[in-house]
């Protein structure tokens, strides 16, 4: 299987203090990678890591065979890492369809707003104004509809209502059937069992886990996350 994004002995954090110690993973096209841990472990620093808003201090980021860890978070969403961050994911003040639609007016939404009718019907409202969860579903959209084949998505099940999440599953394992690769951060582990094809797992900035989903039982996961 190809791997679009190769994380290797992967160390970084914040100014001098590492956080991620020597970290390998793939993230493959096609599937899903589900990462989990406990908080505070590294799940969300991993993430800003690859998609390069924080600068690693050792290893490398191989996107489809070229070395990408020197590349600012612009540069690396240009060449096809897409992010959604854990908070402050959309523009508070633009409404819904601006949202959607800033930089790519002419983009089709109605598969979308007919998946997630919430949002259609609150398109010419403010995204500040919206619940917490509704912003989740308005910035996971963002991030399917861009032209991106690498997607980091953090904690996007957060305060979510539970037949809102299970379309989530719906939109990730149609978005892998198309070639992508998607990194998904989680403390559902019910969401991120219905949709990770492979594990990995992280505690204090090492690997715990790393193999198949098919290969670990999700109560294996869970005894994993009380280390």
């Amino acid at each position: 299987m190809t791997a679009l994004l190769e994380i290797e002995n992967l160390t970084g954090g914040y100014g001098d203090t590492n956080v991620i110690f020597g970290l390998s993973a793939r993230i493959v096209a096609g599937q899903v990678l589900g990462v989990f841990g406990r908080n505070g472990v590294g799940k969300t620093t991993l993430a800003r890591l690859i998609q390069g808003s924080l600068n690693p201090t050792g290893g490398n980021l191989i996107l489809q065979g070229k070395e990408v860890s020197h590349l600012k978070a612009h540069q690396r969403r240009a060449k096809g890492i897409g992010y959604m961050p854990q908070t402050n994911m959309v523009f508070n003040d633009l409404t819904v369809l601006e949202n959607l639609t800033i930089g790519k007016p002419s983009l089709r939404l109605e598969p979308y707003f007919d998946r997630f009718p919430r949002l259609a019907e609150r398109r010419d409202q403010l995204a500040g104004t919206m619940s917490g969860g509704e912003r989740k579903i308005l910035a996971f959209v963002r991030t399917m509809i861009e032209d991106t084949n690498v997607i980091i998505l953090d904690e996007p099940s957060e305060g979510v209502q539970p037949e809102n999440i299970e379309l989530m599953a719906e939109c990730l394992r149609e978005h892998a059937n198309t070639g992508a690769g998607i990194f998904l951060c989680e403390q559902n582990l019910n969401f991120l069992h219905n949709v990770s094809d492979h594990y990995l797992g992280i505690d204090a900035g090492k690997t715990i886990v790393n193999q198949r989903a098919v290969d670990i039982r999700p109560d294996e996961v869970r005894s994993a996350l009380s280390l």
